[in-house]
């Protein structure tokens, strides 16, 4: 079996960055760790703000199927959807052969897929784009611009991204967001979140219209400068989509532990 190093850090980023964005989105949020089971519920109209995920390592097939039974009852208690987060190499070989079959069975269906990633990359040097400026979040107005952007990127409506990141004050005081804006418009978005040694990248988005200009690496590359600059950390990690994924390579991150999103079946 691989080494579960990799994938360990990266659900630990993801329990560890969630709880911060999910009781900043909400103090009274479902924030649990149970055996096995870690829950960053908001129970909020942004879907990414609504998750659960499984913690054993090296777990086998008998106790990932009552693992995903469990979180499966779970999603079905909140008012609205979100996502079980599922690191694949914390499971063992068996396990994963039996995965899609086992999810079937709790009412979960594959949502996306993604990969973790991870890199000692940092400091990276000052960034630059001829097309764009940047401009940290701060206001009430760049915060929606941040939220809009990432709802167009993902599909979601507008109203979706504002719930999540409205009046936030964990993004626009501890974490390093910023907007890439070309002629003074946001078109491109990322954040860098200091958590446990590392600077984790969120919610990195860029306008439909505006995709494959290198816009979302460079924005992103400003959010872990400044970051790196202010806090000194040398390492960062993400959890990236797979239309995401080719983009952090070029920064350095390298991936290093696949990633399952399900959600409930219909």
């Amino acid at each position: 079996m691989k080494d579960p190093a990799d994938s360990v850090e990266s659900m630990e980023q993801l329990a560890t960055v969630w709880r911060a964005v999910v009781l900043d989105r909400d103090p009274g949020a479902d924030v649990r760790d149970l055996p096995g089971i870690a829950v960053r519920w908001a129970d909020c109209r942004f879907a990414f703000w609504n998750c659960v995920t499984l913690t054993d390592v090296k777990a086998e097939a008998p106790l990932v199927e009552r693992r995903l039974a469990q979180a499966a009852d779970i999603m079905r208690a909140k008012r609205h959807p979100g996502f079980l987060w599922l690191f694949e190499d914390l499971l063992d070989a068996g396990a994963r052969s039996a995965l899609d079959d086992a999810a079937g069975r709790a009412g979960l269906q594959l949502a996306f897929p993604g990969t973790g990633m991870a890199g000692n990359v940092l400091p990276l040097p000052r960034p630059v784009h001829p097309d764009l400026t940047f401009a940290r979040v701060r206001s009430d107005d760049e915060l929606t611009a941040y939220a809009d952007l990432n709802s167009r990127a993902y599909g979601f409506g507008l109203d979706e991204g504002r719930d999540g990141l409205a009046g936030s004050a964990l993004w626009r005081q501890e974490a390093y967001a910023y907007l890439g804006l070309r002629e003074g418009v946001p078109v491109t978005c990322a954040a860098a979140v200091p958590a446990d040694g590392r600077l984790f990248v969120a919610l990195v988005a860029t306008a439909p219209e505006w995709q494959r200009r290198g816009y979302g690496e460079a924005v992103t590359r400003k959010a872990l400068h400044e970051g790196a600059r202010a806090t000194g950390l040398t390492r960062a990690t993400l959890h990236a989509t797979e239309a995401g994924a080719p983009v952090y390579p070029r920064i350095g991150l390298r991936p290093n532990s696949p990633i399952r999103f399900y959600g409930l079946r219909d």
